[in-house]
């Protein structure tokens, strides 16, 4: 940690902030929840690679996917998921927010991967093209016979080579010296070797991917290296007035004032929002020479000593304090800094003619005015350079005198040797740019995806499969009801030529008497010999039966014989249908169970965290790096089953359910993160547990998931199961970075400059005030 400390020494007079440095690192925080890893199968190594598994109140392992599967023909059955986590005090790594996203749930990687190239043509590219104009004129300084102009590139070469490039293994002051890849043909650059091509940057990839804290430090210094004029802007804007642009643009007064207008209106709206700011500073005079003249020198020494002191064998204790002394240190140079600058400012505006006063006068106007009169503002726009007004929005208006007034002498008394340098994408996971790796989701996408996911239970046949067993019934039972008439009237004709034969063979009235029954059978012949024997005689009785069973026969053997036929061939077809519907809901069914699972996106983000306005309305991208989820990993290695598909993203669903459901984990500094031992697990219960708001849930929702919801199970009456976790509401949030190597750098970037500049306005409002005396 020594050397640390000593890099705190060395820039700590250009600390400009005392919130970069996260003083909850350092206190008693509680555990959080520091990553997050699913187990598949078996959770028996988790302890080995250093996970607690979530377990019950029992101390139980917790299956999240218990009961999901389905012990029908044709599906995969139940396969455990267990969740592990560990455990950190830091803040800086906790895991602030877990999400889920189904396989069908609304995301899209086309549309991500089309943003991002929009990106680059609507931003990207023409912010370089404007840029650019910034970093020529800060290469044509650093060469600059110009004594004052060559000193201040050099520095800012300096402290830009404090940042390096991974790609091409350079430091960014060097680079930028040399024509970027943008700037050069697609030939000249390809026909360099590997090595040469090291010696330019390729400026959109930097811009698009670096560390937004450090990209703003990079545009700050590049834009306080233009201007290669003999004067500063300073002393062009003091001899420069409105009338004089107007006889300068010539034509029409009305043309003149439209010419203006379109080409220093944009600017001067950027100067007028910084207005305010800069006015309550420059005016709290006495304020300012209070807080210089009653500035402790001593103390901040001591201070210094004891944070110098701090080292690796020290303990919490010491550590501690050093830290909140540090913080308490920054704040008294900041205020220092500050007030040192405006106080010495306000002297030398006030000595500086301009208009009908001042240049104090002109700066102490109300943005009222300002916003009344924006012309007022085109003689200052007018008296910068392309490339200062390129990077007029990433400069104060105090930036922009602290680069009118420094020296040369300023720039050459600072000594930057001890600050280490820092990759400009420090902190960015890179990954996030790979074409096809990231998936946009949106309210719009998941509304549509869910009002086209359809209900499981009706859908496993296919329409045409359906069909066919409905004729596999229909056959069915058509041969079944003509086997049965064929039979019934087999049996009619049998029983009614048994009757006869009895009647043939001389059977007595007794005899035929016991066929009674057999006789009612056939309404039509009870009636043929209802009047024997009593006025039928035997020998007529039989020509009777004889002639019915005749017609009998006549007009249902036929009959018989077609239902036979239809019976024998119904069966044969409801045999051979039956066999095709049998093969057809087998493979329909396997294909039902057996899901085609589509790859999981590495990264998921919701698209309204990664949308905003600019000042026109217009829509942009945010460089929002903490707006990206990350897919939670799982025990899942090259062999098992989907690896080749979905690698070693979690799947909630074990890999056995009708569609994955993946689980994500999101590091937002300026969201609370997640207690450790705050995760609980509720089954069967759609209660809320006290003290709880939320739990792992699905993007755009905050109510905790069911984990065996019947949209992303087989087993729709599985009992229901959500894991619960409570956030850190005490946790401090930052909307900086944690205090790195980067944020020394960019201290570097402002403060070192607000460091000269305050010895620069000492001399020079020195210098005037002599000159005033001896006129």
């Amino acid at each position: 940690m020594k050397h640390i400390s000593r890099a705190f020494i060395a820039v700590i007079l250009s600390l400009l902030t005392a919130t970069l440095l996260p003083l909850q690192v350092f206190a008693d925080t509680p555990d959080y929840i520091g990553a997050v890893k699913i187990y598949e199968g078996s959770c028996k190594n988790a302890g080995k690679e250093g996970f607690t598994i979530l377990s019950d109140e029992n101390g139980k392992p917790v299956d999240l996917n218990e009961g999901s599967g389905s012990n029908d023909t044709g599906a995969k059955g139940n396969k455990a998921v267990y969740l592990g986590y560990k455990i950190t005090k830091k803040r800086s790594e906790a895991i602030t927010d877990l999400a889920l996203m189904n396989m069908q749930g609304g995301y899209d990687v086309a549309e991500y991967d089309a943003l991002m190239e929009r990106q680059m043509k609507q931003q990207i590219i023409p912010f370089v093209d404007r840029f650019l104009d910034a970093i020529t004129e800060y290469r044509i300084n650093y060469n600059s016979r110009m004594k004052e102009n060559r000193e201040r590139a050099r520095f800012i070469h300096d402290i830009l080579n404090k940042l390096t490039d991974d790609d091409t293994g350079k430091a960014l002051g060097d680079l930028l010296l040399n024509k970027t890849k943008y700037e050069m043909t697609d030939k000249s650059y390809e026909d360099l070797s590997d090595e040469q091509k090291k010696e330019h940057a390729d400026i959109l990839t930097i811009v698009a991917q670096s560390n937004g804290k450090l990209m703003l430090v990079l545009e700050n210094l590049l834009t306080r290296g233009a201007d290669t004029n003999n004067d500063t802007w300073l002393e062009r804007f003091e001899n420069t007035t409105y009338e004089d642009l107007l006889e300068i643009q010539g034509g029409s007064p009305a043309d003149a004032v439209k010419a203006l207008a379109k080409k220093y209106d944009d600017d001067a709206l950027i100067i007028s929002e910084k207005w305010d700011a800069f006015r309550k500073e420059l005016l709290s005079y006495d304020e300012n020479l209070k807080a210089v003249e009653t500035f402790d020198e001593k103390k901040i020494e001591d201070m210094s000593k004891a944070v110098e002191d701090v080292d690796e064998n020290s303990d919490d204790t010491d550590l501690a304090k050093a830290v909140v002394d540090l913080i308490g240190q920054q704040i008294d140079n900041t205020d220092f800094i500050n007030s040192a600058q405006n106080a010495c400012l306000y002297d030398v505006l006030s000595d500086i003619d301009y208009l009908d006063g001042t240049m104090l006068d002109f700066f102490s106007m109300t943005s009222k005015e300002i916003e009344d009169d924006i012309t007022l503002l085109y003689p200052l726009v007018a008296s910068l350079t392309e490339g200062q007004r390129a990077g007029l929005e990433f400069l104060s208006l105090s930036d922009l005198f602290a680069v009118a007034i420094t020296t040369a002498e300023g720039y050459q008394s600072i000594d930057l040797s001890k600050i280490e340098p820092v990759s400009i994408y420090q902190d960015v996971d890179r990954a996030i740019y790979r074409q096809g790796g990231v998936a946009l989701t949106s309210e719009a996408l998941r509304s549509d995806a869910l009002s086209k996911m359809t209900d499981r239970s009706s859908s496993v046949f296919s329409a045409s499969t359906i069909a066919m067993m409905v004729i596999t019934g229909v056959c069915a039972v058509g041969a079944f009801a003509s086997f049965t008439t064929w039979a019934a009237i087999k049996l009619d004709i049998h029983s009614l030529n048994n009757v006869l034969e009895l009647f043939k063979t001389g059977s007595t009235a007794e005899d035929i008497n016991k066929l009674s029954v057999m006789i009612k059978s056939h309404p039509g012949l009870e009636k043929t010999i209802s009047n024997f024997p009593d006025e039928l005689s035997p020998e007529e009785a039989v020509k009777r039966i004889d002639d019915y069973v005749d017609d009998y026969y006549d007009d249902w053997a036929p009959r018989g014989a077609f239902a036979g036929k239809l019976a024998i061939g119904l069966t044969v077809a409801a045999i051979i249908i039956g066999a095709v519907t049998a093969y057809l809901s087998y493979r329909e069914m396997k294909a039902y169970y057996n899901v085609k699972f589509t790859p999981i996106p590495h990264y998921m983000v919701d698209k309204k965290d990664l949308i905003g306005y600019n000042s026109r309305g217009e829509q942009i991208v945010l460089k929002n790096q903490s707006a990206y989820y990350k897919a939670v990993e799982s025990n899942r290695k090259d062999g098992d089953d989907y690896f080749k598909t979905i690698d070693v993203c979690a799947d909630m669903n074990g890999c056995v359910n009708p569609q994955w459901l993946a689980l994500y984990e999101a590091r937002n500094e300026a969201e609370t993160p997640i207690l450790a031992g705050s995760l609980k697990v509720v089954t069967n219960s759609s209660e809320v547990p006290q003290g709880y708001e939320t739990g792992i849930h699905m993007f755009g929702e905050g109510a905790a998931l069911n984990l065996n919801d019947k949209l992303y199970s087989w087993n729709e009456k599985a009992k229901s199961i959500m894991v619960y976790f409570k956030v850190d509401k005490n946790a401090v949030t930052t909307t900086g970075s944690n205090f790195t190597k980067g944020t020394l750098v960019l201290a570097a970037g402002g403060g070192l400059f607000a460091g000269a500049a305050v010895t620069a306005l000492v001399m020079s409002a020195t210098k005037k005030r002599k000159e005033k005396a001896s006129v």
